[in-house]
This record gives C-alpha cells, structure tokens and sequence, in this order.
C-alpha cells in the first residue's frame, strides 16, 4: 500500500508541475473593459435617517435613464451591514424609466435589525444597492391597451450605490465637490 501511494503521489505531483507549466505559457488575455451603464443610480434614501435597533426604515432610490429608451423590468440586490435582504433575489420592479430621465423607485421597506443581523456596535447602519440587470423597453398604447414590447438587456449592468443613514450623503464620483 504504500509503494500505491508512492505512485499517486509522483503522478500528482507531475500533474501539477505539467498544469503550472501550461499556465505559465498561456498568455493572459486582456479584460475586457466594462461597458458604461445609461443607467444610473444615482441616489439611495432611508428614512428615518438616523435609525435605530428594531426600526422600520423605508428605502428609495433615484435612477438615471441616459439612454434613448424606456427602461423598466429592474432587478435589485440590497445589503444591510453586508447582509443581503432575500426578498430581492426573486423580485422585478416594473417602474418605467423615460429616456433622459429620472424616477424615484421605493423598494421594500425593512427592519434595522432581525435575527441574525444584530445592531452593529457603531450604531451605524450601511445600505448597498445594487442593480443586477433592467430591460429596454417600447411602451405604446393600441386601442386603449398600453403595450409593452421587451427590447433587449440594458448594458453595463450591474450598478452600485450606498447610503448610511446619519451621515452626509456622498456625492457620485465626478460631480462637484466629490
């Protein structure tokens, strides 16, 4: 038996030495840049602003539509204190964004603290939204029926954005004052 494990290690051995040899001489091939989102979030809100354990807070956040079409069918991920909030793995938000504008979305609302996710002994709380993916969408009307037709993913997705309710909000990257 051990003379077989003698063997298995050897082979192993020239395994790894062959696969690190492979790699080394693989050339790595560029990432490929990260397509710039028309779609921005560029605002998160909890209310109240400076919560504490067990408090029911309301989220909103403002998106930016810089594309030239509607965009709805909005997929979110949030976190609280790095805890993710599951009633956003299986959810779509259905709010139609105008091209060039903007709209204010309320998700849901959630509690600061829950079993598992204590208040955090700063007392200070952390918001991250992410959006994952939304849709371009035509909306038309036809004989009194509004008509959605699906146009295809909205690219450079997904986008983040963070609050901490009690302090200053931070400003986007590139405004004023950033």
């Amino acid at each position: 038996m051990n003379r077989l494990a003698s063997r298995h290690t050897r082979l192993l051995g020239a395994g790894l030495l062959a696969a690190a040899s492979l790699a080394a001489q693989a050339p790595a091939e560029p990432a490929a840049p990260a397509a710039a989102s028309p779609l921005q979030l560029v605002a998160v809100s909890v209310t109240p602003p400076a919560p504490g354990p067990d408090t029911l807070c309301q989220l909103r956040v403002t998106l930016r539509n810089d594309g030239d079409r509607q965009i709805s069918q909005l997929a979110f991920a949030v976190a609280v204190n790095g805890h993710d909030l599951p009633v956003y793995g299986n959810q779509l938000f259905m709010d139609a964004i105008p091209p060039g504008g903007e709209a204010e979305v309320r998700l849901y609302n959630f509690w600061s603290t829950e079993t598992g996710r204590p208040a955090p002994a700063d007392g200070k709380y952390r918001v991250e939204v992410t959006l994952r993916e939304a849709h371009w969408y035509r909306i038309e009307m036809e004989e009194d029926v509004e008509v959605w037709t699906p146009l295809g993913e909205v690219p450079g997705l997904p986008v983040r954005a963070a609050a901490a309710p009690g302090e200053p909000p931070a400003r986007p990257a590139g405004e004023p004052g950033a």
